[in-house]
């Protein structure tokens, strides 16, 4: 029963970021809402971190398998990717590995810095 009720807080501000999507006119997808939802209520203490704890876990522990269907739909698309697939498959390593460049610099920079006082 915890997990049920774990899982439908997360749920409730999943459905919030989709209703704020339906009603904003802004680009925002519905998820980053419902994330920066959850977000501001675990800063301001409305809900506990320990209220969502063990689901929010499993759902980070089973995200890759949450691409599955993203990356299955691309079969569909395969005649306008077939032709430029090397220029995608740049773009992407290349922004992994930014990626990975800048976060491992931010990182030791913090634990750099919370070491010095």
């Amino acid at each position: 029963m915890k997990y049920l009720k774990q899982f439908c807080i997360i749920l409730a501000f999943c459905f919030v970021g989709e209703a704020l999507h339906h009603f904003l006119p802004l680009p925002i997808p519905a998820s980053i809402y419902g994330i920066v939802l959850l977000f501001l209520s675990l800063l301001s203490g409305l809900i506990k971190v320990e209220q969502i704890k063990e689901t929010s876990a499993f759902l980070i522990e089973i995200m890759a398998v949450m691409f599955i269907p993203a990356a299955a739909g691309l079969i569909n698309v395969w005649d306008v990717i077939k032709e430029k697939w090397f220029a995608y498959i740049l773009v992407i390593v290349l922004s992994t590995i930014l990626v990975m460049v800048i976060s491992g610099s931010i990182t030791q920079r913090i634990i750099k810095g919370g070491k010095k006082s």
